[in-house]
């Protein structure tokens, strides 16, 4: 099924870049999958570094929830990482829109931050002088080697489990920056409610647009201009 356009941003990120796999399933009709950030979090707010740490909505991310709903279009079914944010945020969509339950994929969790979770940048840089700036991590910190995988798996299972269906997928910023990459589409850090689409099968995908679900006064986080 196709969706309608949104009524806010999904900006044409040049060519499509695609990433192909190996499939046992190279003939399964091919999913259109909206990959979003989940909406603003009290550690966001409160710019803690959160990693697996389960901090629930902001009531303005529960705003952001509520407005992306009535942006999202038509889709099928609805997928979320399992912690709060973001399951919370794909709950509120998924009762606006009427779709549902929400079906929960482990491997869309964020990366762990190890020691980091919980602190702020000012609190991180006190206690690991320099260690942001040349890219050293903490204890704990899930390496790209281990993220990666986690996370091409989720979608590869996501687009076997809902082949030829258009669905939503909430998770985090840390996963949708690493599958970007792993599309060779990153453009940075991901704002809430914000995203890419991403097209194709169960070991072949594609990445597209990128997708706003929110209006620009209510961004919050990434590049947008507030926490």
């Amino acid at each position: 099924m196709r969706r309608r356009q949104s009524s806010y941003q999904r900006e044409r990120a040049g060519s499509l870049t695609r990433v192909s796999l190996s499939s046992d399933q190279p003939d399964s009709p091919a999913s259109e999958i909206l990959v979003v950030r989940h909406g603003q979090s009290t550690w966001n707010e409160e710019r803690r570094w959160q990693g697996q740490a389960d901090p629930p909505l902001s009531e303005l991310g529960r705003a952001q929830a509520s407005a992306a709903a009535r942006s999202v279009g038509t889709i099928d079914a609805i997928v979320s990482s399992p912690q709060i944010r973001a399951l919370e945020t794909a709950q509120t969509i998924g009762d606006h829109v009427g779709v549902g339950p929400v079906d929960v994929f482990e491997n869309l969790r964020e990366r762990s931050a190890g020691l980091w979770s919980g602190l702020t940048r000012a609190e991180i840089d006190e206690r690991w002088p320099d260690w942001v700036e040349s890219d050293r991590r903490p204890e704990g910190w899930e390496p790209d080697t281990e993220l990666f995988p986690r996370v091409m798996d989720a979608f590869d299972s996501i687009a076997e489990k809902y082949g030829g269906a258009t669905l939503l997928a909430v998770c985090h910023g840390g996963v949708i920056i690493a599958l970007e990459q792993q599309l060779q589409v990153n453009e940075g850090r991901v704002p809430n409610l914000h995203g890419r689409v991403v097209n194709g099968r169960a070991g072949s995908l594609v990445g597209g647009e990128k997708l706003q679900l929110i209006p620009e006064d209510m961004s919050t986080g990434g590049e947008s201009n507030r926490v």
